[in-house]
């Protein structure tokens, strides 16, 4: 009987373990910057492939697309680098941002020197 009573302690001591409430949260720079990194992933790949469809023969336009994809790279880096650092967040959204503007900036600039 003393056993049994010793046993439903320890059960009872694992059950209250289950939930641990933080004040963790995703944070808006980080969030921003995976929607920046995503606007300039998308816009560089439209305006390779409708390159690609007038086979090669790059409008003036899609010069244009590419300095905004370097503005909103850069900006998009920036600030998940910035969100990075911030204490007590979720790390999601800025390691993304941080990942698709990095990779869009490598595109870029692997499409600049293919054409030198």
């Amino acid at each position: 009987m003393v056993i049994g009573m010793f046993q439903r302690e320890k059960h009872k001591e694992k059950k209250r373990s289950g939930y641990i409430f933080t004040a963790r949260k995703h944070p808006e720079k980080g969030i921003m910057s995976t929607i920046l990194g995503a606007i300039s992933v998308v816009s560089l790949g439209v305006a390779v492939y409708l390159t690609y469809q007038n086979g090669g023969n790059a409008a003036p336009q899609y010069g244009a697309v590419a300095v905004l994809v370097m503005v909103f790279a850069l900006a998009g880096l920036i600030l998940g680098v910035l969100s990075r650092m911030e204490k007590d967040n979720y790390y999601l959204f800025p390691y993304l941002g941080i990942g698709l503007n990095f990779f869009s900036l490598m595109m870029l600039s692997l499409i600049l020197n293919a054409g030198i």
